[in-house]
């Protein structure tokens, strides 16, 4: 058989016909103005790859970090912009040839990111918590990532006053992920996106400057990890198109439902193949949860806290959950609404183990960095009970949720870099013990964070829970309700125990120093603050901002 039968076999078997020569190709559309939150952040990420290059090293710090702030305000007020134009009500839509959904939770979702971007930004910035080194101040990176942890050419790095200003490029590519994956509107653009942003977040668990090799451990850990949650979802996206002949949510949930009467040739065989159905979509699942820390797919979750820079830990611990549930709500609500309730024993039974996995392991940990790790898996179980819900309150309360919980995490982790010895940070909670007698002001801010996890009254952890578990009660979850209360009074035995630490304990004569920061950190710490107090003593607004967004465009 000739080449040319062949191609026109396999032509026509796929639905394509050659186009007669005088027909033109119909170029894409795509929404600019729809999509610029994102083409800001990815232009200024390659612009900052440009300044690595050209920019002399002495001014690489301030060029890097007056372009990655820029950025990220101007693609919030693109976001602002969109929202007040009535893209998120009234003119959501589905833009860039179906790719990409601009609605209420996009917007919503992609505001909070970004917001959580800026402050992390400015502890990524902070050079006056180590003392200097040759006369240079420092940052938390390694001054020469590709150098062996204390060779020679380490050492010379350091002599020399290097800085890796790479951070903030990989910073915004993540972001740019992260801005997408919440938006997806078809299973390749998910994918894809789920790359852009896992990749450098890879890289950026490697760099800590202090305890070198536990970073690198880190970052191989969440690298091998995060390769099989990649596997399981590309296997997943594969059997799914299998079952609906697309990749896009619309025509899924579609064929879901039976509504296409369209048979797909090509795929008659497998198109509305139950099997494929159930296969495919708990394989993406598995992908989706991975990526929030819920159990059984945590395993890297403390590891990779632990020993990744402890900005990158804060961004990473905020921005990744939002990104994650974002895309797990779309995925549920748009592609598979059909199949919310063959799905709903698997999710209660992952919700269950995580509020209770998180809370329990929790009390066992000494090291601070981990026991906000298995803390932020005890959330996770309490955000996935809003998801159950399913109903337009649920998805409401878990975008609540998600702000509040953001930026509790970043001003946390960012007051964790402030407790340091001669090794850097001391994160082992003996250190801590009468911390509140050696810097009352620091101890107070740390309590104010752990009160908010601890979902105490007057904190935005409080309305976030009482949201959630409203929702997920009203939604026919109430057994989930009363394993959240219970996991919520264990949680608060082990938050109530640091600041009992803190502030009833003798503090040690070789204890730890608090460091004095830049009005950089400061500033990161008295958002969170600010954010946590004003979410827990009036959070109506956000509420009902939170329920404005809450509808999926289709």
């Amino acid at each position: 058989m000739s080449a040319t039968a062949v191609h026109s076999l396999w032509t026509t078997a796929s639905g394509v016909t050659s186009a007669a020569p005088g027909d033109s190709f119909s170029a894409p559309k795509i929404e600019y103005a729809q999509l610029a939150p994102v083409l800001i952040i990815v232009g200024v990420a390659v612009l900052g790859i440009l300044a690595e290059a050209f920019v002399p090293r002495r001014a690489r710090y301030h060029t890097q970090l007056v372009m990655t702030v820029v950025a990220i305000a101007a693609a919030f007020a693109a976001i602002v912009g969109l929202a007040a134009g009535g893209y998120g009500t009234t003119k959501a839509q589905i833009a860039a040839m179906g790719a990409i959904a601009i609605d209420g939770p996009t917007l919503f979702l992609q505001g909070t990111i970004l917001l959580v971007a800026m402050v992390a930004v400015f502890t990524f910035a902070e050079r006056r918590l180590d003392p200097t080194a040759h006369g240079r101040r420092v940052d938390s990176f390694a001054a020469q990532p590709g150098a062996v942890p204390g060779s020679e050419s380490e050492k010379a790095a350091v002599r020399a006053g290097f800085a890796t200003t790479e951070v903030f490029p990989l910073l915004l590519f993540s972001v740019a992920g992260l801005l997408v994956f919440p938006a997806a509107n078809d299973l390749l653009t998910l994918f894809i996106a789920l790359e852009v942003f896992s990749l450098p977040l890879y890289l950026l668990c490697a760099v800590a400057r202090r305890k070198r090799l536990m970073s690198q451990e880190a970052a191989v850990k969440y690298f091998l990890l995060g390769a099989f949650s990649s596997a399981f979802l590309l296997f997943g996206i594969a059997l799914l198109y299998g079952y609906a002949g697309s990749l896009s949510y619309a025509t899924i949930a579609n064929v879901v439902d039976g509504s296409v009467l369209e048979i797909d040739p090509a795929l008659a065989d497998t198109m509305g193949n139950d099997a494929l159905l159930l296969i495919g979509g708990a394989m993406i699942l598995t992908g989706l949860l991975f990526k929030v820390g819920a159990v059984p797919f945590h395993m890297w979750t403390p590891d990779v806290y632990q020993g990744a820079p402890t900005p990158v830990t804060g961004f990473m611990a905020a921005a990744t959950k939002v990104a994650a549930f974002g895309a797990l709500l779309r995925l549920l609500y748009v592609a598979l609404p059909g199949l919310t309730w063959d799905l709903r024993p698997v999710m209660w039974a992952v919700a269950i183990v995580t509020m209770l996995g998180g809370a329990i392991v929790a009390i066992t940990q000494t090291d601070i960095k981990r026991l906000l790790a298995y803390s932020s898996i005890a959330h996770a179980g309490f955000i996935l009970a809003g998801v159950i819900a399913a109903s337009p309150e649920g998805i409401s309360s878990v975008l609540f949720y998600l702000a509040a919980y953001s930026f509790v995490t970043v001003g946390a982790f960012a007051v964790v870099t402030l407790v340091r010895d001669a090794g850097g940070e001391a994160t082992h909670l003996s250190k801590w013990a009468g911390l509140g007698r050696r810097s009352p002001l620091v101890a107070a801010v740390f309590a104010v964070f752990l009160l908010a996890f601890a979902g105490i009254p007057l904190t935005s952890g409080f309305s976030g829970k009482f949201a959630v578990f409203k929702a997920a009660a009203e939604g026919g979850a109430g057994g989930l309700v009363v394993v959240g209360v219970l996991s919520s009074a264990v949680a608060a035995f082990f938050y109530v125990r640091v600041i009992v630490l803190m502030f009833f304990s003798e503090p040690k004569a070789d204890g730890p120093t608090v460091a004095v920061p830049s009005p950089l950190t400061m500033t990161t710490i008295a958002v969170g603050v600010a954010v946590t107090l004003v979410l827990g003593l009036a959070p109506q607004y956000f509420l009902d901002l939170a329920s404005q967004a809450g509808v999926f465009v289709r």
